[in-house]
């Protein structure tokens, strides 16, 4: 049975289904335009994780887009007092600086450090900051009607979200440059044959494909999928000496968990598994 959170907001729902959480985005009428005050509610459901037991995030979107981008005319997003000589004047590039890095930003950063698995179910477009999102999850699943848009270069803008720092390390830098530059639709198949998402699904199944992974993921050692989460970050920055200490400090960690003795005593008992998360 699906639960419905303790908190109502706005701009989404919250829900959990045992130990598997869902955000899905609930603007439809906008195609899932994400105002500031989307983020700040997506960063105050990812606290409230924990108490609902969660092991692992779906995020998704209501209606026929998963999320088509930032909308700077919702709550969160005043513009900024421009620095010109008429005092009454306003930046729309102030008022952007302002949201991505009081809003946007820092949701992001929030869902770089959760501690448990993020499935994104792509069931339309993902564009702009809405991409991001998608691409910040460690699993992306999307219906092979969805596709992904870097449009910024389309309104003279540049992308956000941390999208210059994921593509190039999702697909390398020609294709990142395309995406960028070019500002053209990548199908779910395009994307999955780039290795930009995990997987292109018929839309009837994205949902159940979504939450099967999800479950899967919610069913493993979750404080080891967690440091398997800050570990691979890290790599991507640090060098092999340091990758390798990294790696050394979270098998401690690891090591002393519930879950690795479970699983070392399934090993030997040539059973499968049962983790608590623990």
């Amino acid at each position: 049975m699906t639960t419905p959170a303790p908190v109502a907001f706005e701009t989404l729902r919250l829900s959990n289904q045992g130990p598997v959480a869902t955000i899905t985005l609930d603007r439809p009428q906008r195609l899932n335009a994400a105002p500031p005050q989307m983020f700040d509610e997506i960063h105050e459901a990812l606290q409230q994780l924990p108490s609902l037991g969660a092991r692992a995030l779906v995020i998704t979107g209501e209606g026929r887009a998963f999320c088509s981008g930032a909308d700077l005319s919702g709550r969160g997003s005043e513009p900024a007092a421009s620095p010109s000589a008429n005092p009454n004047a306003t930046s729309r590039g102030a008022g952007a600086y302002k949201a991505l890095t009081e809003h946007y930003g820092p949701t992001m950063l929030a869902l770089a450090k959760l501690n448990i698995p993020i499935v994104a179910a792509v069931n339309g477009v993902a564009a702009g900051i809405g991409c991001s999102l998608a691409l910040a999850c460690d699993f992306v699943v999307a219906a092979r009607s969805a596709y992904f848009l870097e449009a910024f270069v389309n309104i003279g803008l540049v992308p956000d979200g941390g999208a210059t720092w994921m593509l190039p390390r999702l697909v390398g830098k020609a294709r990142a440059v395309e995406m960028m530059l070019l500002g053209e639709r990548i199908t779910a198949d395009k994307a999955e044959a780039w290795g930009l998402i995990h997987k292109a699904v018929d839309d009837a199944e994205l949902t159940p494909q979504a939450m099967a992974l999800a479950e899967r993921l919610a069913a493993g050692p979750t404080r080891a999928l967690g440091l398997m989460r800050q570990g691979l970050a890290r790599a991507l920055e640090q060098s092999y000496a340091e990758a390798l200490a990294t790696e050394a400090t979270h098998q401690m960690i690891a090591g002393d968990t519930a879950d690795a003795r479970e699983g070392a005593l399934a090993f030997l008992e040539r059973r499968k598994a049962v983790f608590k998360g623990a």
